[in-house]
């Protein structure tokens, strides 16, 4: 039986870490596997499992027992395999989901780019491009397609999860209407226009993305009557008026891009509008194994980065925003209040 709880010292943790893709690898086996979706509430042995997901029991064993040591699953005195709390997540109709983000984290490309880090590190630039000859989505819609898939699932699940979050958080009351900017598929939009039935929605992103919008939004939905679905690169202008604006998850590419959307969402609200910027940070958060992870990840596929809370108020107040409360929405994301000065 193997345990998550013992603490290793310093050179025993330091040779597990060093080891880490091996978990990672091990994760997105067992996700691609459907392992956590053939055991149930009742423990299974590896022949059992092994029957169900059609793979060797003695290589599942192995791979059940490492994960049992980072509490993906649990060995049990007999030999047999439980659920745990983590391994739940692999699930895929778990209504907190994480099988699309463990895929999406370990796709192929990870693995070409993550020995490059150094390389990104002293350039500063991201090795993709220097990889495949392409910026990072170019090369996932033209020669990934089944990474460009699950980017797109791990994405919708994680909005799905995060927007009810977000509009349980925000008071939008006295406001007529939200714009959600860059707003992937609209879960956000219309997770407040379910709270607000009086408030009109807009939701603005790139034509390819809006085109897949979520059907409540659209011509026969049943919030097709409140909302607006405007294609649209938030880089070059925000064709949108709201109340308030709600920016999700996009601040993260280069200076410039960031700058740029920001701009041009003061410019489109003008005095006095509502501007909500809501970012994972690299500071002050439970999440910080997590959310720096996903900054390095950033600097090698786009260039980009997650912000501290100084370097997003710092962008936010250098874009003419004031920036007033700054709150936790869950333990990976905060949300900053402002406001565009009369």
């Amino acid at each position: 039986m193997t345990s998550a709880d013992t603490a290793p010292p310093p050179p025993m943790r330091l040779r597990e870490l060093v080891f880490g893709a091996a978990c990672a690898a091990a994760v997105r086996a067992a996700a691609r596997l459907g392992v956590a979706d053939a055991l149930d509430d009742t423990p299974m042995t590896a022949e059992e499992l092994a029957a169900a997901v059609k793979t060797e029991p003695k290589p599942l064993r192995r791979l059940l027992r490492a994960l049992s040591c980072y509490g993906v699953f649990d060995e049990q005195p007999d030999g047999a395999f439980a659920h745990t709390g983590m391994s739940r997540l692999l699930r895929e109709d778990d209504p907190n989901s994480l099988r699309a983000i463990a895929l999406w984290c370990t796709e192929p490309w990870t693995w070409d780019a993550w020995p490059r880090l150094d390389e990104a590190v002293r350039t500063g630039d991201n090795v993709v491009e220097g990889l495949y000859g392409k910026e990072f989505f170019t090369y996932l819609n033209e020669d990934a397609p089944e990474s460009a898939d699950v980017f797109n699932r791990a994405m919708t699940r994680s909005s799905e999860q995060s927007a009810r979050e977000v509009a349980a958080l925000l008071d939008l009351s006295g406001a007529k209407s939200v714009a959600d900017v860059g707003g992937g598929q609209g879960h956000v939009v219309a997770c407040l226009l379910d709270k607000y039935p009086a408030m009109r929605g807009t939701l603005l992103d790139l034509p390819r993305v809006v085109d897949n919008a979520l059907p409540r939004l659209r011509e026969g939905g049943d919030l097709a009557d409140r909302a607006r679905i405007v294609p649209g690169d938030v880089r070059d202008a925000i064709p949108v008026q709201a109340d308030v604006y709600v920016i999700k998850n996009i601040l993260e590419w280069d200076d410039e891009s960031t700058a740029r959307t920001l701009r041009n969402v003061v410019e489109a609200g003008g005095p006095g509008t509502r501007v909500v910027v809501i970012e994972n940070l690299v500071d002050d958060t439970p999440s910080m194994r997590f959310s720096t992870a996903m900054d390095l990840l950033l600097l090698l596929n786009v260039g980009g980065a997650k912000h501290t809370t100084d370097s997003m108020v710092s962008r936010l107040t250098s874009a003419g925003l004031k920036v007033g409360d700054i709150r936790p929405v869950n333990p990976y994301l905060h949300a900053f209040d402002c406001l565009v000065p009369a």
